[in-house]
């Protein structure tokens, strides 16, 4: 064995992963896992735990794994984690613990998100579920919003003893786990529902279909049902667009739209009540995670799919994997190219769109080159389906029925990132929700973050 290489993981072939919706990657077995957990160095200083925003005690969990105590190092995880199983398949590991591991100076660095869901998926199938609290302290805390942020946030409430209810506006729990993710990367049945049974198996108690500033207030939750205090995770689920002629046409849609229809309502199986239009030709607008989504979903449902994006390969911000992947899978990139009008027939239905080409000028304030038209560059593309993937920002409602509940000019939550504290007494937020899009993990670290806030509040 190479110790400067890691294990390879098993993956369907790419001819045949694109015509299902199951899992792309099969992960390690027990020997693979072993054999990748041997590369480890257990660094005393250990840089992944500083780059993991949850904190996990890496090292110790490897170890358990190289000396076949699986159950040991599940044990370790949860200490930490309450979606080792999502944040396993999920997480941007390059950026993060594999980013900063040391054998990663001269080789390839541990594969520590694939260690992180071998265990949980053995914990699962093994049926070991994490340790309820011993004894309640007697106090109530809400939970708005059942995604990576509220279920972080409620685990870890629960573990110290705390009454702890969440409020889900949709009628399944999950939030982006289970809407905004695919099932070939985030298998909803087998990984993320079970991953929710472990937080209600804490105690945490999931009322769905509630949204809160219609069905309830903030407000009325502390003065009337007698919360004593509320963590806002809701998320945030209202689509950006580009504002150009023409995105008003039938064909045109949001990727969370997209993505909702096919990940919730199951729009990609011929029996679902709630079908989603199958395009021929499918362009995706943007680079990110949630465009590479969109676009491996659409091409599942049998398109040709285009990634327009108006920067080059180097500025695409989806992780490289997911790149990888759609590439592999046939999916055409269409870089520093940028749409200027979404043309439709007479019908209004979507007939194709209309682009310049870009080249990379000088770098802007995020350090990324600013890309600039191309003179006489115009170009049609010819399709019947329009998905764009510009991002998203939180739902005001929240905001506009709580007192006292500041937001900045981009409508999130103002919130202490520390603890999550925000301008309202008793009141902390963090995730998607105070921060704008961003990954999993991320929204993870902000509900641990707040419920450590709301512990020392409570105390």
């Amino acid at each position: 064995m190479d110790m400067m290489k890691k294990v390879p993981v098993r993956e369907q072939a790419p001819a045949e992963r694109a015509k299902n919706f199951k899992e792309v990657c099969l992960g390690y077995d027990i020997n693979e896992a072993k054999d990748e957990s041997t590369r480890c160095l257990n660094c005393k200083n250990a840089q992944c735990i500083k780059g993991c925003p949850v904190a996990i005690n890496i090292p110790a969990f490897i170890q358990e794994v190289k000396e076949g105590n699986i159950e040991k190092a599940y044990d370790i995880i949860s200490e930490s984690s309450a979606l080792p199983a999502v944040c396993g398949r999920v997480c941007p590991q390059e950026s993060q613990c594999e980013g900063k591991c040391i054998r990663g100076i001269k080789g390839e660095a541990v594969s520590i998100g694939k260690l992180e869901r071998f265990v949980a998926d053995w914990a699962r199938e093994n049926g070991i579920k994490p340790k309820a609290p011993a004894e309640k302290n007697g106090k109530k805390v809400a939970i708005i919003g059942s995604g990576p942020a509220g279920l972080t946030c409620a685990g870890d409430l629960a573990r110290a003893g705390y009454d702890v209810t969440i409020f889900e506006a949709l009628h399944e729990a999950g939030g982006v786990l289970v809407y905004g993710i695919p099932e070939f990367r985030l298998p909803k049945e087998d990984v993320v529902k079970k991953e929710i049974e472990n937080v209600k198996a804490l105690g945490v108690k999931i009322e769905t279909n509630v949204v809160i500033g219609k069905a309830v207030t903030i407000d009325e939750l502390m003065k009337e049902e007698g919360f004593d205090a509320v963590f806002v995770g809701s998320g945030a689920g209202l689509p950006k667009f580009m504002g150009i002629p023409g995105e008003n046409s039938n064909g045109v849609f949001s990727a969370n739209e997209y993505l909702t229809r096919s990940n919730l309502m199951k729009a990609f199986d011929e029996e679902s009540r709630t079908p989603i239009m199958r395009g021929k030709k499918v362009a995706v607008v943007g680079g990110g995670n949630v465009a590479m989504d969109a676009a491996r979903t659409a091409l599942r449902l049998g398109a040709e799919v285009h990634i327009v994006y108006r920067r080059s390969e180097e500025e695409l911000p989806a992780r490289v994997e997911e790149v990888h992947h759609a590439k592999e899978e046939g999916i055409i990139f269409d870089l520093l190219t940028n749409p200027t009008e979404i043309l439709a027939d007479e019908n209004g239905w979507v007939k194709g769109i209309k682009c310049v080409r870009m080249e990379l000028g000088e770098p802007d304030e995020s350090g990324r080159r600013r890309p600039v038209v191309k003179e006489g560059s115009e170009c049609v593309i010819d399709l019947d389906t329009v998905i764009m993937a510009l991002g998203t920002s939180p739902n005001p409602l929240i905001s506009s029925t709580t007192e006292g509940l500041e937001i900045n000019k981009w409508k999130c939550i103002i919130a202490d990132e520390n603890n999550g504290k925000t301008t309202k007494e008793g009141v902390y937020a963090g995730g998607d929700a105070v921060t704008g899009a961003a990954t999993v993990i991320l929204a993870m670290g902000a509900g641990k973050a707040a419920a450590k806030g709301i512990d020392e509040y409570l105390r």
